[in-house]
């Protein structure tokens, strides 16, 4: 198995918080340590005041589908599945009742745009649709963390912004977002913006 490398050092993450880098690789593990995906091999991660160390399989399984929403570049969407089921999967999940994941659900393609492709199968969308699609998954369950990967990387510039203001709205409701970018447009919204150079942190600016 790979080493994962630590950061030097991500001390605390803010409620918002954007990553820039040159390397495209070094976010997106950033972000999967921080998502509980992969465990680095040196240093700590505390979540809550808790190790993340301590967390069993079982434990990060739950944490991640009750508290953490991912956006991820390459969309991870399941062909097999509409729309509708895409975004409906964290919170089958979940257990969530089935009434309450119909409200849930339609609330969330309604705020990216995309209801009437809820029947649609994502082989049947463009790239920016499926982006948008995968923002909804994300956050269809109210994550308190959301982890966003280039979330506007596939989208025109309309998209782009109607996604970042759908970002704004999830931290001005309380939750934490961490976000990788290289658009500096979209990093200057961040609180706090984080640049990344071989594992390590090279700038840093607050906001």
């Amino acid at each position: 198995m790979p080493r994962i490398r630590p950061y030097k050092s991500v001390s605390r993450i803010p409620p918002d918080y954007a990553i820039s880098t040159i390397n495209p690789e070094e976010p997106s593990t950033l972000l999967s340590i921080i998502g509980l995906l992969d465990l680095a091999t040196e240093g700590s991660y505390e979540l809550d005041g808790r190790s993340v160390r301590n967390f069993g399989p079982s434990v990060r399984a739950r944490v991640r589908n009750e508290a953490i929403g991912f956006i991820f570049q390459a969309f991870n969407l399941i062909g097999d599945l509409t729309v509708y089921q895409n975004v409906e999967l964290p919170l089958v999940y979940r257990g969530t009742p089935r009434q309450e994941r119909t409200q849930r659900v339609f609330g969330a393609l309604e705020r990216i745009g995309m209801t009437h492709r809820a029947n649609h199968f994502p082989a049947q969308l463009s790239g920016g649709q499926q982006q948008r699609v995968a923002v909804a998954r994300a956050i269809v369950g109210d994550p308190l963390i959301l982890l966003a990967d280039e979330p506007t990387g596939n989208l025109d510039s309309a998209n782009g912004q109607a996604v970042m203001q759908l970002l704004g709205e999830l931290h001005g409701a309380g939750a934490t977002v961490c976000m990788v970018t290289h658009d500096p447009r979209y990093a200057g919204i961040a609180g706090r913006t984080v640049h990344l150079l071989d594992g390590r942190i090279v700038d840093e600016n607050e906001t």
